[in-house]
């Protein structure tokens, strides 16, 4: 277990700066909305404020405040923050991310989790936060062979928290993170006290007898899958194509991210009013530094996400036993109702629908996923 520190050099800062003032823009849609894509000009105020306004330093001094770690996992360095609560009860916790995420989503809830009392919470909701890095995101190591699926990735957090003294733990995630958390609840479940998902894609086994809620979540299921899936089957199918032009351009790998801003983020037709300026170029500069779009899209490639088997599903594994919290927001992709749940979850011990957020739950709502966090691990510690 190593320390360490995120150091951007001045050049790379430069050259970033440098090739935003170089980009070459492509015409304006032809309608006026993000039915094409993101808006030419909604970029190109996105990418004049990460040439001239933006402040990495910012997030760097913020990042190097906290504990960073890189360890050998399996054969893969893994950049993790491993922050202890001063309450000596506290239950350790390991938070995971997905795509195009990072550990920047979690940022603001790691003080109130970790330090309930100093939050104007209780002592008794205290966690051992562990936050790592997936292989082939940030400054986690990329991968340099097959196999790094969220079973693999499972294995290797069970690993970590092993040789960081934990026996029993509490796992959360959405997203890929969801993938991850559940499969270690999967192959390791002695060791969990429980899980949290703020994304839980499970289907109802009939679609007889549907509740408003239950119809409305399916439909927005089929959008998605319409017009909402390209991005996962490029990533699944050709990773490495997309690399090259993503690595490359700044511009790029702004928009590719941004869409998903505005798809999967709770807003009215501006995603900046759910994330501002500044904290969606954090995460897309934690990208464009890492140089990782071609090795975060691999994950999708690894689950075999673009095979005609799995084309037409969300991610949903075999029934957990273990204790199970889940919280649904309403800009989430997928929605279950607590009847779905309760088919996949066998001992759901917690399940909310919250008014606010989507996809990129703790980011957008920190205030609201540390108390879904909360409440839900009441009742599993």
């Amino acid at each position: 277990m190593k320390p360490f520190r995120v150091d951007v050099p001045d050049a790379a800062l430069d050259d970033l700066r440098q090739r935003l003032a170089r980009a070459r823009w492509p015409e304006p849609a032809t309608v006026p909305d993000w039915s094409q894509g993101v808006p030419v000009d909604w970029l190109r105020a996105l990418c004049d404020h990460w040439a001239t306004g933006y402040d990495w330093r910012r997030l760097e001094e913020r990042l190097n405040a906290l504990p960073q770690f890189v360890t050998d996992l399996d054969g893969v360095d893994v950049h993790l923050i491993h922050l202890r609560s001063p309450e000596p009860g506290a239950l350790p916790l390991i938070l995971s991310h997905g795509w195009p995420g990072s550990i920047v989503e979690f940022l603001d809830v790691l003080g109130p989790l970790t330090d309930p009392v100093a939050h104007g919470g209780d002592a008794a909701d205290a966690f051992h936060v562990v936050c790592p890095s997936l292989p082939g995101f940030g400054w986690s190591g990329k991968p340099t062979g097959t196999g790094w699926g969220p079973a693999r990735i499972a294995a290797a957090w069970a690993a970590l928290m092993a040789g960081l003294g934990y026996d029993r733990y509490g796992a959360q995630g959405g997203d890929w993170g969801s993938a991850v958390t559940t499969s270690l609840a999967a192959q390791f479940p002695d060791r969990l006290a429980g899980i949290h998902l703020n994304y839980a894609p499970v289907r109802p086994s009939s679609m007889d007898d549907l509740t408003e809620y239950e119809r409305r979540s399916v439909e927005d299921v089929g959008y998605h899958r319409e017009w909402g899936m390209g991005y996962s089957m490029q990533q699944a199918t050709r990773p490495q194509t997309l690399g090259y032009g993503l690595v490359d351009s700044p511009v790029g790998q702004c928009a590719w991210i941004a869409e998903k801003y505005w798809a999967w983020t709770d807003h009215d037709g501006d995603p900046l009013r759910a994330l501002d300026r500044d904290r969606m170029l954090d995460n897309i500069s934690v990208y464009w530094h890492t140089r990782t779009a071609a090795s975060s899209a691999r994950i999708y490639w690894e689950d075999g996400f673009a095979r005609p088997s799995n084309r037409n599903r969300l991610r949903q594994q075999e029934p957990l036993r273990v204790p199970v919290g889940v919280s649904v927001f309403p800009r989430e992709i997928m929605r279950p109702s607590r009847r779905w749940c309760e088919q996949h979850y066998l001992d759901l011990r917690f399940y909310e629908q919250v008014d606010r957020g989507g996809h990129f739950a703790a980011w957008e709502q920190p205030d609201l996923f540390v108390d879904q966090v909360r409440r839900a691990f009441r009742l599993m510690r």
